[in-house]
């Protein structure tokens, strides 16, 4: 698969299916999803964001990169304590890539190792790409495969990602990411929802690569799962900004401040579903990465924001962008989140 990532920092493993699909408006795409047709069907087209909302990207850039780069720092540790340092991180494209390779140069610099990191595709419903991870065990032990993601919002992909490894002895299904909110693992960066920068944008910090595709008609049994690459993108790039940004801020003594919190994120959505009366929890897309998902790729019906939040600085790119789109904004008490985005559902799909 092409990218703009460097080779030695990313085996992508994905089939090329550039100008074999074309993306859809986010109208057309939100009426198929609630019709029954998968979303890894087809492509959004690529949100072009306003010079005013690049401002906000770059503020928020500024702002957050030593965070980041503190959570980056907490999680290798843990990945080091808990895999030694064997371990081959497998990341989630495509916004697990950005990561992965954040890991990937943290253990380098720090115990001086090129540790292999590869991407594969795993999709909601559908499972992860068994293709790949045949790969991945031709070369590597399995007990030394490491799953990295950015976040985890509600733990679905958590729930699909332990069900597809469920065949393959040895894996592990603990998902290590950078903040999880949601309470859910251990294997974190932080518990607090903070703002990883990579959430604001889609395929210019993601090595301009699209989500990735899983269709009969364009993917065969022995393939990897497919993506496109957006050439005409390469002036806009901003993969490798984004990962010095961050890297120039990494040390060894970093530490996060844990936020307690009781239950799980998931049982928050549901008093979110039951609050609003909505039926399907897939349509509630809790915490800052996911609400971006929902305003850059589908219809929202609205944005949720925690009072306490609501004038913070790391929820600015996200109002500049509800704003441009005209999606309400309503303040609402949550406890593990910062802010939630709802899809509207659409009566007429």
């Amino acid at each position: 698969m092409r990218s703009s990532y460097k080779k030695e920092d990313v085996q992508i493993l994905l089939k090329d299916i550039t100008g074999m699909i074309h993306g859809q408006t986010t109208e057309e795409r939100e009426k198929l999803i609630q019709s029954g047709i998968h979303y890894c069907e087809m492509l959004p087209i690529e949100y072009v964001p306003s010079e005013k909302y690049m401002e906000v990207y770059r503020h928020s850039l500024a702002t957050f990169s030593k965070p980041v780069a503190d959570a980056v720092a907490v999680l290798s540790e843990k990945i080091i304590n808990a895999k030694g340092k064997s371990v081959v991180l497998v990341s989630l494209a495509r916004a697990g890539i950005p990561i992965g390779i954040l890991i990937k140069h943290y253990i380098k610099r720090k115990w001086k190792i090129d540790v292999p990191h590869y991407s594969v595709s795993i999709i909601r419903g559908r499972g992860i790409d068994g293709n790949a991870i045949k790969y991945i065990l031709a070369r590597h032990s399995a007990s030394d495969i490491q799953f990295v993601d950015g976040w985890i919002g509600k733990g679905a992909i958590c729930s699909e990602l332990a069900s597809a490894l469920s065949e393959y002895d040895g894996i592990s299904a603990e998902l290590a990411v950078i903040s999880d909110p949601a309470n859910i693992t251990e294997l974190c960066g932080t518990h607090e929802d903070i703002l990883i920068p990579s959430s604001c944008l889609n395929s210019t910090v993601s090595g301009l690569i699209s989500r990735t595709v899983l269709r009969d008609d364009l993917i065969g049994k022995d393939d990897f799962h497919g993506a496109v690459f957006y050439e005409n993108l390469l002036e806009s790039d901003l993969s490798y900004s984004f990962l010095d940004s961050i890297e120039k801020e990494f040390s060894d003594s970093a530490s996060c401040d844990f936020v307690s919190a009781t239950g799980n994120g998931r049982d928050e959505v549901l008093k979110i579903a039951s609050h609003f009366g909505i039926d399907d929890i897939n349509l509630i897309k809790p915490g800052i990465g996911e609400a971006m998902r929902v305003l850059l790729r589908r219809l929202p019906w609205k944005i949720l924001v925690d009072k306490r939040f609501a004038s913070s600085p790391q929820l600015a790119h996200l109002l500049k962008l509800a704003e441009e789109k005209g999606v309400p904004v309503e303040e609402y008490n949550l406890e593990h989140y910062k802010c939630c985005g709802i899809i509207k559902k659409l009566a007429d799909a």
